[in-house]
């Protein structure tokens, strides 16, 4: 191994080496700065309060080492192997960990700032209360890690994989979420309004209540999420993919979901006013009590879909597709809708089913 000989005050990386490999771990508050350890194996040591500023630490193997309340400003990270470390509260600003490993690596409160991530693996990592303010995380491995009281706004996560990670108390605000992969994260509650998560992976995520308020979500993939009592109001859903997915009485007014998918979805007491569902399939859906009046449902294919007490004055129903759809004396169709049906208007039975193709 070559040694690099650095001046360290009252130690050398040549001292530090020998004592590594004389079996000590013990390296707390000892001062670093500027050394160049790239490369070397310090897995295991305790380097809790050292300065380490500017210091090269790439490709260096730190796998269960405590770098707790060390100071790394601006250290070189890039490849270094961390799984399992302890980063706890360590100055991480304008630090380089492009393609460093920091699997269940434990982050609570540090400070990275500026840091560059690009290519870093955060499985499993503990990062609960970290500033991330801006930072550009795009295609970052998060998965199962925890974030919660994160600061992640402004950052740029487009791509990154964040499936079971746990985000409570986050700050999301202009976050840059588009193709991320958040499949099953709870974000039950979050304020998402107008964040970018245009084809977003969310099947089976928790945003129930959330405020989503002209958020883009294009191309989401959103299959059996909860969505009950969202605010998607002018949110732009765009051949969302939102099969069984719950809306219940979420808030879509003037919510763009052109050729969605919301087959078997659930929307009951849902507002859908002003909401335009221009060739959506409801194949199946849950619509009683819901409320679509002006609604461009113009294509669309509600067969089989339950409109039991929905309310559909002046909704646009051209060439939309009502085979079988179920309707009550509450039912209130848009005007002409009756004669086009070539039946009475709807008294008894209170719930019936029917086919009718509305000319146009």
């Amino acid at each position: 191994m070559e040694v690099r000989i650095v001046s360290l005050g009252a130690i050398t990386v040549r001292e530090l080496m020998r004592r590594y490999d004389q079996g000590d771990r013990d390296f707390r508050e000892l001062n670093l700065t500027g050394a160049d350890l790239s490369g070397l194996d310090l897995s295991g040591s305790d380097f809790r309060k050292a300065a380490l500023g500017s210091a090269s630490l790439s490709r260096t193997h730190l796998e269960d080492a405590d770098l707790s309340d060390a100071f790394l400003y601006g250290a070189d990270l890039s490849y270094a192997k961390l799984t399992r470390a302890k980063l706890d509260h360590a100055d991480l600003t304008k630090a380089n960990l492009q393609g460093a490993l920091l699997v269940k690596c434990s982050l609570t409160d540090a400070r990275l700032s500026g840091a560059l991530l690009k290519g870093t693996s955060l499985c499993g990592a503990d990062l609960a209360g970290v500033n991330l303010c801006g930072a550009d995380l795009q295609g970052i491995n998060l998965r199962w890690a925890n974030l919660d009281r994160a600061n992640l706004s402004w950052t740029d996560l487009r791509g990154a994989r964040m499936s079971g990670c746990s985000l409570n108390g986050a700050n999301l605000s202009h976050t840059k979420l588009s193709q991320a992969f958040l499949n099953g994260v709870d974000l039950s509650g979050f304020d998402l309004d107008g964040v970018n998560l245009t084809e977003a992976k969310l099947s089976g995520a928790k945003l129930d209540h959330a405020n989503l308020s002209a958020a883009n979500l294009a191309g989401a993939q959103m299959r059996v999420a909860n969505l009950r009592g969202a605010n998607l109001k002018a949110a732009n859903l765009r051949s969302a993919s939102m099969g069984r997915a719950d809306l219940t009485e979420a808030v879509l007014m003037r919510a763009d979901l052109t050729a969605a998918n919301l087959v078997e979805a659930s929307l009951g007491g849902a507002n859908l006013n002003g909401a335009t569902l221009h060739g959506t399939q409801l194949l199946r859906a849950e619509l009683s009590r819901s409320y679509l009046w002006a609604a461009d449902l113009e294509s669309a294919d509600l067969s089989g879909a339950n409109l039991c007490g929905a309310s559909l004055r002046g909704a646009d129903l051209a060439n939309a597709v009502l085979d079988g759809i179920a309707c009550d004396d509450q039912t209130q169709m848009p005007e002409g809708a009756e004669s086009r049906m070539g039946r009475s208007p709807m008294a008894t039975p209170p719930k019936r089913r029917f086919s009718f193709p509305l000319a146009v």
